[in-house]
């Protein structure tokens, strides 16, 4: 067979049998879902126009309508960053391109995919994008992995799935009623499974290749069945007929031709378990549209009953067949997979519970993880400091690192501090409140996102994206205006909201370093395995990063732009600083769950 499996065994010890989904579905899915994030993007840009115009009375980009920017730049970053996120968090691995082609995600061992690797695998499309949004990185590093995996499944430990449910109709057992002759085999099983895709392949093939074709196994089966052979008039009616004698027999129980021992349970046990197989998959299709909850007490009893059931029956199949590639096996497998996947899931979050994880674990795992967070704080600050020395004493080194953009807007300022001007010009003011506050928090969540998933590259491009923001996005530009006798200036901007924008880009370095450090340092565990470990820790850093930013943009677009006096905006630093201390200093009591963060991952069920 074409198609990739993988086998996991459950807390039942029963050998489940996934398929793995083909880079063509998937494809097909992200084109679906692609076009649902276009469709509403595209509504919201409407939206956004008819409040410009009936507010402001003008374009969505004038200074007037904040409120639309606003809902214009949150809504594009809620769709780009939530959309996979949400929807696979929420309903079990599957967006709405997913499941109109029966994929779905679910987390090495078969378990259901849960937020934590949903936003891993979903972070990571950033990379997996690239070049553009063509998606070259992930399809070729799903083409290179055993399991079509992507960066962002490497990650999150999580693999895509084809659930093709056995149809309800092929459930069904066939009637006594229909059986025109006593029931007995005649074939072997591999005589019948020849014939079998003969007979399926009849109206596929050409009229004479098929009559060639007819000749020849009828010629070998003829002797099996005699009376049938002097019945029939011609080769394809006495195969046709021998063909539905055969599935009667079987879909009754009876065992094929010289069949000893547990392989003639085959097919008695399929004729027996037919009926409860259908009752479970009218119930687990039930359950995947409402819900399991939806179920009741009782039926989610009932549920689990029927769930045992099958995965009785699948051991029981298995060993009657002896992992022959048996239409049964597949079938029931994939019923026990879906079950298994609905079962076992996660703990979801409770509302509630997002206080005590964003000021108990995140603030704890921040501490954990101070050492590659230093490392990034070194890449950043180090060469940032250098580039200010050298371009405040070198005219060579301005010219070099300062970008033109830097140097227009830094001879700007010159002019503006004869006038008492702040930093940004005065057209630049008009911005300022919420419409500003989200382009520039969108922008940075942004970045540090991209910053995080840089670390599967091994940290070479954390490295990279570090020592070039610390040279051209902090260093030479302060150097510069220094260089001009203006850094009260540019200080007067940046000290309001620096001190939590700077701390969040070290913590997301730090994110990524502890994703370099599972594919370089797994230990005892095996290299993927340390990588989704990690994976898991480094998203509590995000997660630190995007509080961080959220108030750090929220300062940087109501406060930032204020011609206040460079002491006044010193203090405001100093009170972002302490209360950034005093959020990461540890708690003196501690409640359940505070040791979310330093508890160990327990490995899932390897696959074998």
């Amino acid at each position: 067979m074409l198609e990739q499996r993988v086998e996991v065994e459950t807390p039942e010890q029963v050998a489940l049998s996934f398929t793995i989904a083909g880079l063509g579905s998937r494809a097909a899915a992200a084109l679906v879902d692609g076009a649902i994030c276009l469709a509403l993007y595209s509504a919201l840009l409407l939206l956004a126009t008819f409040i410009s115009k009936s507010v402001g009375g003008g374009s969505v980009g004038t200074a007037d309508n904040a409120f639309a920017v606003t809902l214009l730049l949150l809504g594009q970053f809620a769709i780009m960053w939530g959309y996979y996120v949400l929807w696979e968090g929420l309903r079990d691995g599957q967006t709405p391109g997913k499941k109109r082609f029966g994929l779905r995600v679910v987390r090495d061992g078969g378990y259901a995919v849960d937020f934590p690797a949903s936003a891993a695998r979903n972070l990571l499309r950033v990379l997996d994008m690239q070049p553009g949004v063509l998606f070259g990185v992930g399809l070729v590093s799903a083409a290179l992995s055993s399991r079509s995996r992507r960066l962002g499944d490497h990650v999150a430990g999580t693999i895509v799935v084809r659930e093709r449910l056995l149809p309800q109709s092929a459930l069904i057992p066939v009637r006594e009623s229909e059986s025109r002759r006593p029931l007995n085999t005649l074939l072997r099983d591999d005589e019948y499974d020849v014939l079998d895709r003969l007979r399926a392949r009849q109206g596929t093939l050409d009229p004479a290749r098929g009559a060639a074709l007819n000749a020849q196994l009828a010629a070998r089966l003829r002797p099996r069945a005699p009376e049938l052979a002097a019945a029939a008039r011609t080769d394809a009616a006495f195969l046709a007929r021998l063909h539905d004698d055969e599935r009667l027999a079987r879909a009754h129980g009876v065992a094929a031709l010289r069949e000893t021992g547990a392989r003639r349970e085959h097919y008695a046990l399929v004729a027996e378990a037919l009926p409860r197989w259908g009752e479970f998959a009218r119930l687990l299709t039930d359950a995947q549209e409402r819900g399991l909850a939806a179920l009741g007490e009782e039926g989610v009893s009932d549920f689990v009953a029927r769930y045992r059931e099958v995965t009785t029956d699948l051991a029981r199949l298995r060993t009657a067949t002896r992992d022959r590639e048996v239409a049964a096996v597949y079938q029931v497998s994939r019923l026990a997979a879906a079950g298994h996947n609905l079962l076992y899931r996660g703990r979801r979050m409770d509302p509630w519970s997002i206080p005590h994880y964003l000021f108990r674990t995140v603030p704890a795992e921040i501490r954990r993880a101070w050492r590659p967070i230093l490392l990034a704080a070194s890449l950043l600050f180090i060469p940032g400091a250098i580039a200010f020395v050298a371009v405040l004493r070198s005219p060579v080194a301005a010219q070099a690192l300062v970008s033109r953009g830097m140097v227009d807007r830094a001879e700007t300022g010159v002019v503006r501090a004869r006038t008492g001007g702040g930093y940004l010009p005065d057209e630049a003011l008009k911005m300022r409140g919420p419409a500003l506050a989200s382009a520039i928090a969108t922008n940075n969540v942004r970045v540090t996102y991209t910053v995080f998933a840089s670390g599967v590259t091994g940290g070479v491009l954390t490295v990279f994206m570090l020592l070039m923001n610390g040279i051209s996005a902090l260093g030479a530009p302060l150097g510069y205006y220094a260089r001009l006798g203006i850094l009260p200036q540019i200080l007067g901007f940046v000290v309001g909201h620096g001190v939590l924008e700077l701390t969040a880009i070290c913590i997301a370095g730090g994110a990524a370093f502890e994703l370099a450090a599972g594919l370089f340092l797994p230990g005892a565990l095996t290299r993927r395995e340390s990588l989704v470990r990690r994976g898991r820790r480094a998203l509590h850093l995000v997660a630190g990063t995007t509080l961080l930013l959220i108030v750090a943009g929220l300062i940087e677009g109501y406060v930032s732009p204020l011609v206040w006096p460079l002491p006044w905006k010193l203090l405001l630093s100093a009170g972002t600083a302490v209360l950034l201390v005093a959020y990461l200093m540890p708690r003196r009591h501690r409640g359940p769950g505070d040791d979310d963060a330093r508890t160990p991952v327990t490995s899932t069920p390897r696959s074998r």
